[in-house]
């Protein structure tokens, strides 16, 4: 009787502690963003593109939001509509000066008439030819709101509890044309009952006066991260991105925000003469300051010089770098590889 109470006993413990170490070990896993989506697939920022990210198992999904004419949080990669729907067919006579066509023009009505697409460079052809046909499809663009209502409900169909990486787009641009944008997205997190779930929603800026206004006068509690672009890219934004990549620069961005967002290509420097590697230590100063690090972009049809495949590309960041997370147009691809990687440990 007692061998079969203890082995009753014991199988009680299984039952608790097992589940526990399965979440775990999955918590410790690094995260999968999917970039703009399934973006690989389907047009980038559709939500055909976002429910494909969903069923791949995302663990969470980005948007990059920028505003309408009347003030709404819409999900586009560009202050510009130029790039990635028919604005030009539909509205020639709305460009600005300088040839663009600004989304903060549009009302939401007028947007809701675009037909999204493939994005396309200034020759006119699809930046990613092997992608989604261009000039194809029904797509239209999303709202923050309707896209977050896909997700939740997705989430509750599917029982899943996919995240959201926000990212908000040229918010000094939107202040001087009269909109607060990191008050906006806040108030439609707030309305989706988002606005608390500080595991599941990340806010992201190139901005660090945007990200400051976020935590010390919107005093939100979501997690912050400091995007790194390139100097070169005219972000919009009057930080020092090269100073973010210090050790001073870090202990500044420790202050304010919960991780950094750096181009992948800030921390894979390319191949030494030997054929070896070449990795700053950008990585390992944001550990060291208690900052999560996610960089962008993964990309299986543009990979960086000196890679030679997809598979290479994530093992550097994810088994010898060691990031903790990385933005992909390919969520099912590192799926794929970091399920490889746990069965391999489990093996072990």
């Amino acid at each position: 009787m007692r061998r079969r109470h203890r082995l009753r006993h014991l199988a009680l413990i299984s039952a608790i502690l097992l589940p526990w170490a399965a979440m775990t070990a999955a918590a410790s896993l690094p995260i999968v963003i999917a970039h703009r989506g399934a973006s690989g697939y389907l047009p980038e920022h559709t939500l055909p593109a976002k429910a494909m990210a969903h069923a791949m198992d995302a663990d969470f999904i980005e948007q990059d939001v920028v505003l309408t004419r009347d003030g709404v949080p819409v999900v586009l990669h560009d202050i510009h509509l130029d790039a990635t729907t028919d604005v030009a067919t539909r509205f020639p006579d709305r460009a600005r000066a300088d040839g663009r066509y600004y989304a903060i023009d549009f009302s939401l009505e007028e947007i809701r008439s675009l037909r999204a697409q493939e994005r396309l460079g200034s020759d006119g052809q699809a930046v990613y030819p092997g992608r989604f046909p261009a000039h194809t499809g029904n797509f239209r663009v999303p709202t923050l709101a309707e896209e977050i209502d896909l997700i939740s409900g997705l989430d509750h169909s599917r029982q899943r509890r996919t995240g959201l990486y926000i990212e908000l787009k040229g918010p000094r641009f939107h202040r001087n044309e009269g909109q607060d944008i990191a008050l906006r997205v806040l108030e439609v997190l707030r309305e989706k009952g988002y606005d608390q779930r500080t595991g599941q929603v990340f806010l992201q800026c190139f901005d660090d006066a945007t990200l400051r206004y976020l935590r010390h006068d919107l005093q939100t509690p979501l997690p912050l991260i400091q995007l790194i672009a390139d100097p070169g890219w005219g972000e919009d934004s009057a930080v020092d991105y090269a100073f973010l990549q210090t050790a001073a620069g870090l202990d500044e961005v420790a202050r304010y925000a919960d991780g950094i967002g750096p181009w992948l290509e800030q921390i894979y420097l390319g191949r030494d003469a030997s054929g070896e590697a070449v990795l700053s230590d950008l990585v390992a100063l944001a550990h060291a300051r208690g900052l999560q690090v996610h960089p962008y972009t993964f990309r299986s049809d543009a990979l960086p010089e000196g890679i030679e495949s997809f598979t290479a590309l994530l093992d550097l960041f994810l088994n010898q770098v060691g990031v903790d997370g990385l933005f992909t147009d390919f969520p099912d691809l590192a799926r794929e590889f970091l399920q490889d990687r746990r069965q391999y440990r489990t093996q072990q």
